[in-house]
């Protein structure tokens, strides 16, 4: 079983608000729970959670950690969403890997580890970047049990797997992409357009930030495993025979990962294309409104299926189910997952959010042409 080592309740994290009075239908911010857990292997792992719902695990990109996206986090709740953010291995508050785990499969079964033991049978799984690696590799082994793929700039794809190829040849060439996610970052906070949302956002990244500055020894791990990984065509391939929904956003101008991954992965699952136009590579923590906001569209197409399909063969027929319902379909009796919520549930209410700040085009790429069967090993 998993073992409780210490929680923190986090005071609500609002995003932009306009300066106007609270008005009715003014938006109800929750307050998020870190807490860091033992696992039966004694593993430590850090998880953010929030809401009560369906089961929507998120996965942070390289370099991040789950609480660095709690704004969005805060408004996923409020659509019937228990938001479960697990910090990857070497990253937040979880510990690396051994010596032992030296691919992406392994910093993927740590997470599915870390999901068992928090009791959560049956999810929705969403990874930014090196997450979005992590969850279809996630959902290739467990298709019975996600309800849905969401990709955000994910390292998946035939054009990323050729990228990957070449930094085997020439490893500095990573490098170079560590870089330019880098460059990006310095334009994450909109410090010109929106200094209070860039302060927010400050706040949230400097223990992130710290952390890396004494232990940055740590990030060698996922860098290494992901030039020693087998491409993710595989994975992707297992997803869409699972019939798992797909969806794989992307910004337009995202410069370190090509915008091309995602139509490619998209292609090869058969899945939603959902283009952010102007937005770079860490856009869901530029503007904390434009995920969510494609999200709630998602959920009246292929995220809204997936969901009602699993709980029906979860034997829930209703149209509308209770949240008694959804716990029975998705939670193990008893989930230690329940014991993470916040103390006080109580929420604050500010000001109405500002629309997002991206717009989007959605699309349904065309499958890509059969393949003749291929044989890949891992590096390892």
């Amino acid at each position: 079983m998993s073992n409780i080592e210490a929680s923190e309740i986090v005071d609500p994290i609002e995003g932009p608000v306009r300066d106007e009075p609270v008005a009715p239908g003014a938006v109800e911010v929750p307050r998020l729970a870190r807490h860091e857990i033992t696992l039966a292997d004694g593993h430590l792992v850090g998880v953010t959670v929030a809401g009560e719902g369906v089961p929507l695990v998120v996965v942070h990109g390289f370099s991040a950690e789950g609480f660095l996206y709690a704004q969005s986090l805060s408004r996923l709740v409020g659509m019937g969403f228990r938001v479960i953010a697990i910090d990857t291995a070497g990253h937040g508050a979880t510990q690396g890997l051994p010596l032992s785990g030296q691919a992406m499969n392994d910093y993927a079964d740590l997470l599915g580890r870390c999901i068992d033991e928090l009791g959560i049978e049956r999810y929705v799984l969403a990874g930014h970047s090196m997450g979005g690696q992590l969850v279809t590799r996630l959902a290739a082994e467990r298709p019975d049990r996600t309800m849905a793929v969401i990709l955000i700039d994910a390292i998946v794809g035939d054009t990323w797997d050729r990228m990957v190829y070449l930094f085997r040849v020439a490893p500095p060439l990573l490098g170079v992409v560590g870089a330019l996610l880098v460059l990006d970052s310095f334009t994450v906070a909109p410090a010109f357009s929106d200094p209070r949302q860039a302060f927010k956002l400050m706040r949230l990244a400097v223990p992130t930030v710290a952390g890396h500055v004494v232990q940055p020894w740590r990030l060698m791990g996922p860098m290494m495993s992901i030039l020693r990984t087998r491409s993710s065509r595989y994975a992707l391939d297992a997803v869409k025979a699972g019939e798992v929904p797909v969806i794989a956003m992307h910004g337009a101008r995202d410069i370190a990962v090509p915008h091309r991954t995602s139509v490619d992965a998209a292609r090869r699952t058969e899945g939603t294309l959902v283009t952010v136009e102007g937005a770079g590579h860490s856009w869901p923590l530029t503007d904390p409104e434009t995920l969510p906001a494609i999200i709630a569209e998602m959920l009246d197409g292929p995220l809204g299926d997936g969901i009602r399909r699993t709980l029906r063969s979860a034997g829930v027929r209703s149209k509308t189910p209770g949240v008694e319902q959804i716990r029975r379909a998705c939670y193990a009796p008893g989930a230690r997952v329940f014991e993470l919520d916040p103390a006080d549930g109580r929420r604050k209410v500010v000001g109405r959010h500002r629309k997002p700040r991206y717009r989007w085009r959605v699309e349904h790429p065309r499958p890509a042409e059969p393949e003749p069967p291929a044989v890949e090993r891992d590096a390892s």
